[in-house]
């Protein structure tokens, strides 16, 4: 079976030429089991193909150049040979994924860096043109409330007081004096390091020189410069489209990765219009997602390292009907990559980085419940996508720069231990094209 590689080049600190051409077993085989050998490169790109996805009617692939923030469609011209077709179409920031409707009429593009989902129509011979932009998502979780400050008061003295509220208790010991009682002069309040140091500051302002060596020394306070993040000094949340998934009856389902969120659309008069949106918990992280026969769209969440089901009520009205973990127990750093399903879809497969693993979870009853049953090694470094061709798993492994070959279980679904690699430079995407 022959394969296309999307991978990372040298703009985005990769070792990929641009989309490269694998062979799991012979080229011509319906299977995928066999040997993996490397080709030369279908195309020398230029910049960063981190995502590629096929035409469905048409020989011709479409990479969302992720450096560069645009999206160029490629046309086979030999049996592995492809050359651009027609002109990069800027997509925004960070383009990560690229889906094709099914009767070829448009691709979406979804952007990590800006969070922009943008529909692009496709002209007869697959040209993107006339890139639309989707209404920009906003986020549905209040901000977390500010920690209460210290009242600043003067006295007769002119002397500043720090009049910590009933519940604050001092922190690093006591200065001068105890605060334990409600009105009594403190140094710090609930917010912690910060609010300690902060207090210690107006005090060495309020003794002056002469008094303030008999104050501990404490670090200014960091650059406020940049983005405005909350008030526990953490990054705001800014929205970060991860990929769009076409469901049945012109349904469009996309994920963002920073709001938690899940939005629904149909598309009027060559525009994205929102139906409905699912709110996932704060911090989960949506990423990809897979729609399975029973009509349940399962989503990994890359943060929180979760699969989470959607499905629609009877109004049409999507909500999530379960959840589960990807495994009893992960390790700190981890985060969830792709989300592929057994080909008789009683079978999910999640990629977990750091930790390389593959999560193996089983589909019960109607689709609504998953049960995980194994976490198994990738056997490559930070598995950022894999593919099931039946009964082979093939698994990319960004940072080893290796594409490693597992068999699966017919009965139990679970990859057995490596069988093939090949050395294969930044792989981010395998998308089989036969």
């Amino acid at each position: 079976m022959r394969l296309l590689v999307g991978g990372y080049t040298a703009e985005m600190r990769g070792r990929a030429n641009g989309i490269g051409v694998l062979h799991a077993g012979a080229a011509d085989d319906a299977l995928a089991g066999g040997a993996l050998s490397r080709r030369t490169d279908a195309v020398a790109t230029g910049g960063s193909p981190s995502w590629l996805t096929r035409h469905p009617s048409l020989d011709v692939v479409y990479a969302a150049m992720e450096g560069t923030g645009e999206v160029q469609a490629f046309r086979r011209t030999g049996e592995e040979r492809y050359s651009r077709l027609g002109m990069p179409v800027e997509a925004g920031a960070a383009v990560c994924h690229v889906a094709v409707a099914p009767d070829g009429s448009a691709l979406l593009a979804s952007c990590w860096g800006d969070g922009r989902v943008v529909r692009m129509p496709l002209n007869a011979t697959g040209i993107p043109s006339s890139p639309h932009i989707a209404p920009a998502a906003s986020d549905p979780h209040p901000a977390p409330p500010a920690p209460p400050a210290p009242l600043d008061r003067r006295d007769s003295t002119g002397a500043t007081r720090l009049l910590a509220e009933p519940a604050v208790s001092l922190h690093r010991g006591s200065l001068a004096g105890d605060a334990g009682d409600a009105g009594g002069v403190g140094w710090v309040d609930a917010a912690g390091d910060e609010g300690y140091a902060a207090a210690v500051r107006a005090l060495r302002d309020a003794a002056g020189a002469e008094f303030a060596h008999l104050l501990p020394d404490v670090p200014e306070p960091p650059d406020a410069g940049g983005a405005a993040g909350t008030d526990a000094g953490e990054p705001a949340r800014v929205s970060r489209a991860h990929q769009a998934v076409f469901l049945p009856g012109g349904l469009i389902a996309t994920t963002d990765l920073g709001f938690d969120l899940v939005r629904f659309w149909r598309v009027a008069d060559g525009r994205l219009v929102e139906r409905g949106r699912v709110v996932l918990p704060l911090g989960s992280g949506p990423r990809h997602m897979v729609w399975h026969p029973s009509g349940h769209l399962y989503v990994v969440t890359e943060l929180s390292l979760e699969v989470f089901v959607l499905a629609p009520d009877a109004a049409g009205a999507w909500r999530i009907v379960a959840g589960t973990p990807l495994a009893p127990a992960t390790l700190p750093g981890d985060a969830a990559a792709e989300l592929a399903m057994s080909r008789d879809g009683e079978v999910l497969y999640a990629g977990v980085r750091g930790s390389d693993t593959i999560a193996v979870l089983r589909v019960r009853g109607t689709g609504a419940e998953l049960a995980p049953v194994a976490l198994v090694e990738a056997g490559v470094a930070w598995p950022r996508h894999h593919v099931v061709l039946r009964d082979t798993l093939l698994v990319a492994g960004q940072h080893s720069d290796e594409v490693a070959s597992r068999s699966l279980d017919l009965r139990t679904g679970i990859p057995g231990r490596v069988r093939f690699r090949a050395e294969t430079p930044s792989p981010s995407c395998l998308l089989p094209v036969g």
